[in-house]
C-alpha cells in the first residue's frame, strides 16, 4: 500500500535524497494516522459491545498511536527545515526528539493500561465475547503486523530512528492485541475471568517496547559512538590512497540522518610534495561526501619516512603501549635527538573502556621505554578513542 501511495502522491521523490526521504517518512506517518484511527474506532466499538477493559484499553492504545504518528509526521516536517544562523547544521535531530516523544507516549499508555487492568482484577465485571469483537481483534492483529513491516522496512531505508520506534510500537500492538484475542477465546470457552490479567500482560509488553524504543532515540541524542562498520568503511576509503600512511583522531558528529560530519588526521610522507599531498586530501574529502553523504575535514600529519630509526622504534613503543592495556595505540611519533638524551614525542590513544588512569599509563610506557633505551625519554599527549 505504501508503494502504491508513493507512486500516486510522491512519484518524483528519490528516497536517496533528503527531500525524498522526508516525503516517504511523511507519507508513512499519514498512513499510520489513518489506520490507527480506524483501528481505534473498531476496537472501541468491540470494547463497548463486550464490556472488556482489555479491548477498550487496546483501543485507546491505537488512539495514542495515531498521536505518535502525528508526532513523527511533525518530526519529519520540522527536521527538513533548512539550516539557519542559530542551527548551522540543520534540524535533523528533531527526528530523534520525535522518536523519544513516541516512546514516552508508549510508556504512559502502558502505565494507564496496567492501572485499569489492576482495577478490573479487584472489581471484576462480566464480559461478553461475541463474534464481532473477536473478528475486529483478528483484523487488528493483521493490520498492525503490516504496519510493523512497512515501518521497519522504510525506517531502515531512510535511517529514521523515529520510524524504527514506530515500528516497534506497531509490533507491540500486534502482540498485545493477539494476547487479548487469545484470552478472549479462552474466556469464552471456559468462563475464566482473564480480562484484567490479560491487560496486565499487555501493559508489561508495552512497557518493554517503550523502554527499547527510548534507548534507540536517546542514544544518538547523547552522542553515541559510530558503528564499527561505518568506521571501517571510512578507514578503508582513506587508506586506499597510496599517499596516506595511516589515520587517527577520527571524530564522527551526528546531527540527524544524512547530516554527519567527520574529521580525522591523515599521516603523509613529510618529504613528499606538499601540493600533491594536499590534492590527495581534497580528493578523499570529496569521495567521503559522495559515498557516505558526510562533510569531511582532514588534517595532514607529516611523517619523517626518511629516518631509518623511526619505524622500528615506533614499533617497540607500540608494543609497550599494547602491553599496558590492549587497544592502546600511538601516533604522531617523532624522534628528537640531543647530546645527552633523545626525546620521543608522540600521542597515545586510549580506548573508552580502559580502567587505568592516564597518569599510570604514561608512567608505564615511560618505564617500558627506559628499560630498553636508557637515554630515551617520552613526551606523551593523551588522546581518547571516540569510535568503537
Amino acid at each position: 500500500m505504501i508503494s502504491l501511495f508513493a507512486r500516486i502522491f510522491i512519484r518524483d521523490a528519490d528516497i536517496g535524497t533528503q527531500s525524498g526521504r522526508r516525503a516517504y517518512g511523511m507519507l508513512a506517518s499519514v498512513v499510520g494516522i489513518c489506520l490507527n484511527l480506524l483501528l481505534f474506532a473498531g476496537k472501541y466499538l468491540a470494547g463497548v459491545i463486550s464490556g472488556s477493559i482489555a479491548i477498550t484499553a487496546d483501543a485507546f492504545n491505537n488512539l495514542s498511536d495515531a498521536g505518535s504518528s502525528l508526532i513523527t509526521l511533525l518530526g519529519f516536517r520540522l527536521a527538513g527545515m533548512k539550516p539557519d544562523a542559530d542551527h548551522p547544521f540543520g534540524h535533523g535531530r528533531i527526528e530523534y526528539l520525535s522518536g523519544l516523544t513516541v516512546s514516552v507516549l508508549i510508556l504512559i499508555m502502558g502505565f494507564e493500561l496496567g492501572k485499569s487492568s489492576v482495577m478490573k482484577i479487584i472489581r471484576p465485571s462480566p464480559v461478553e465475547y461475541g463474534c464481532l469483537p473477536l473478528a475486529i481483534l483478528a483484523v487488528s492483529v493483521c493490520v498492525k503486523i503490516y504496519m510493523f513491516l512497512y515501518n521497519r522496512s522504510l525506517g531502515k531505508k531512510i535511517q529514521s530512528a523515529g520510524m524504527r520506534a514506530t515500528s516497534l510500537d506497531s509490533l507491540s500492538d500486534a502482540v498485545s492485541t493477539a494476547v487479548v484475542l487469545l484470552c478472549s477465546l479462552i474466556a469464552r470457552r471456559t468462563g475464566l475471568a482473564l480480562d484484567g490479567w490479560c491487560g496486565i500482560l499487555v501493559a508489561l509488553f508495552i512497557f518493554w517496547t517503550g523502554f527499547s524504543s527510548a534507548g534507540e532515540t536517546v542514544s544518538p541524542l547523547l552522542g553515541r559512538a559510530p558503528s564499527s562498520e561505518f568506521v571501517a568503511d571510512i578507514e578503508r576509503l582513506v587508506l586506499s590512497h597510496s599517499e596516506i600512511l595511516g589515520i587517527h583522531d577520527l571524530l564522527v558528529h551526528d546531527y540527524g540522518p544524512g547530516r554527519v560530519i567527520i574529521s580525522l588526521h591523515a599521516e603523509v610522507d613529510g618529504h613528499a610534495d606538499i601540493f600533491a599531498s594536499h590534492d590527495a586530501i581534497d580528493l578523499i574529502e570529496r569521495e567521503l561526501k559522495s559515498q557516505f553523504g558526510c562533510l569531511a575535514t582532514i588534517h595532514m600529519d607529516p611523517i619523517d619516512c626518511a629516518d631509518p630509526e623511526l619505524a622500528p622504534l615506533k614499533g617497540e613503543v607500540s608494543d609497550i603501549a599494547e602491553s599496558v592495556f590492549p587497544g592502546i595505540g600511538i601516533h604522531d611519533f617523532r624522534i628528537v635527538p640531543g647530546s645527552t638524551h633523545t626525546n620521543l614525542i608522540f600521542d597515545v590513544e586510549i580506548p573508552g573502556d580502559c580502567p587505568i588512569p592516564d597518569e599510570e599509563i604514561v608512567s608505564a610506557i615511560n618505564k617500558g621505554v627506559c628499560s630498553r633505551h636508557e637515554n630515551h625519554f617520552c613526551i606523551i599527549n593523551i588522546d581518547k578513542y571516540y569510535t568503537r
